[in-house]
């Protein structure tokens, strides 16, 4: 019988046993309940979610500047659709799913792309094209917790369908770069990766001509690169050779020493594919984006994209992780039975964007979204009140304080929760209408009417 039966328990050994037993179970469950969130989840107390909502503020501001509108979905879908286009890992290994009481395989969310490309299939003949659509969104995978890997993540995703030319894979990557320069990140402080899936495939297939089961194995040790030896590298390169191990690690090693298109093999370089890139390029290089390398390790593992893929990386070395990335993917809208539709898109993180921002101290000043703090001296308790409600209806964030403590107390609480402001209100400043308003960082006091408190917080 565990401590939770004992609560249920219909206790017979007389009152004093009883109640030591219930001692014991309610002592039990208070040390068994942690305090903790669920493993590779966050808690946001108000000076973490101040971040996350300024990080928020420039993604919806970027996003719209560029004519992008925002939508929403549940958090809950069927579990087919991840297992179709998302890749078998993260289908089977990292979702969270289960069977519910309809007995539907539902999956929480593990990313955005499956679900707007459902809805823009739902409504394929309704919506303008090029449509450009982008949310914020939190989803869930189950992986190790690490750092700037959670279980549970926010995303801005930004897509567009309906444009097949590289003009769409040019304003995704303006959108990025965007979003850095309105971080206030200068063009040094990251740089922005791109690959083509058409070239992986070329490159797989007729420069090492390798069979689909050895490009699938191939794909996956590229994309596995930096995160192991480069002996390991070379040693599982070789194992998917196999007899032909010795040639296919020379053509690896001549594709590895280019550090851009122009060092490529020539049979490389003259693909259509690279010929895409160098367009691509010269796109983002006429609207002033710097920051460009191309990458041919560069793989992306999620299985559906089809063409172009980039990645941001922070430049500073705290961050060694992929900042986000994106792509074209052409193939998820028609999986949902309407005509396929092309696409390209780009997830940046919350939290890989925070540590952006901190490694480059580019975060803002942590400030209580509450301008005031209305301290009440004697029995005013009324007059507070009223003063509190014309402050809030001039669209001042106000918080009145109506305990009894004591004022050094109420300072303390003050500045602990980081308002810039305290106001004092008692039986002389309701008879004069002038208040003391006191700045908590200058420690400066003002005497103020309701309308100069008004302007002064509002400027």
């Amino acid at each position: 019988m565990t401590a939770l039966d004992i609560v249920f328990f219909r206790c017979n050994i007389g009152p004093r046993g009883c109640n030591k037993l219930a001692k014991m179970t309610k002592l039990y469950l208070m040390k068994a309940l942690s305090s903790q969130p669920y493993k590779g989840t966050r808690d946001y107390y108000p000076e973490d979610k101040r971040v996350q909502n300024y990080i928020f503020s420039v993604w919806h501001k970027v996003a719209k500047s560029f004519g992008y509108e925002e939508y929403g979905a549940s958090i809950l879908e069927p579990l087919e659709i991840f297992v179709a286009k998302s890749g078998q890992e993260l289908a089977n290994e990292q979702t969270y799913s289960f069977t519910d009481r309809g007995g539907r395989l539902v999956a929480i969310r593990p990313e955005m792309t499956p679900t707007v490309s459902r809805m823009v299939a739902a409504r394929r003949q309704e919506l303008a094209y090029p449509a450009r659509l982008y949310s914020i969104a939190n989803v869930m995978r189950y992986e190790r917790p690490q750092r700037g890997r959670e279980r549970e993540f926010w995303q801005l995703n930004v897509d567009i369908f309906g444009d097949d030319s590289v003009n769409a894979e040019a304003e995704i990557i303006m959108v990025s770069d965007n979003v850095m320069k309105e971080f206030g990140a200068k063009s040094d402080d990251y740089i922005i990766k791109i690959n083509n899936r058409k070239l992986i495939n070329f490159v797989m297939a007729q420069y090492l001509g390798l069979d689909v089961t050895q490009a699938q194995a191939m794909v996956k040790l590229f994309d596995r690169k930096n995160k192991i030896s480069e002996q390991d590298f070379v040693d599982q390169a070789g194992e998917i050779f196999g007899d032909q191990s010795v040639v296919g690690l020379q053509k690896i090693n001549s594709l590895l020493k280019a550090t851009s298109m122009a060092d490529l093999p020539e049979e490389v370089r003259n693909s259509s594919s690279v010929h895409e890139i160098q367009a691509l390029f010269t796109l983002l290089e006429r609207a002033g984006v710097k920051s460009l390398v191309f990458d041919i390790t560069l793989m992306r593992g999620l299985d559906y994209y089809t063409g172009m893929v980039f990645e941001v990386f922070d430049t500073n070395p705290e961050n060694s992780r992929s900042l986000f990335g994106g792509g074209r993917y052409d193939g998820l809208v028609g999986m949902f039975g309407a005509e396929p539709i092309s696409a390209v898109g780009v997830a940046p993180g919350g939290t890989m964007m925070e540590y952006f921002l901190e490694v480059h101290n580019l975060l803002p000043e942590s400030r209580s979204t509450t301008d005031i703090y209305v301290a009440v001296l004697g029995d005013v308790a009324r007059e507070a009140g009223n003063l509190a409600r014309e402050l809030r209806s001039a669209g001042i964030n106000v918080e009145l304080n109506m305990s009894d403590r004591k004022l050094d107390k109420q300072i303390k609480n003050v500045l602990k929760k980081a308002i810039p402001y305290i106001l004092f209100i008692g039986e002389e400043e309701v008879k004069a209408g002038i208040y003391t308003l006191k700045n908590i960082a200058s420690a400066q006091e003002k005497k103020l009417s309701i309308a100069e408190i008004v302007e002064l917080i509002k400027e």
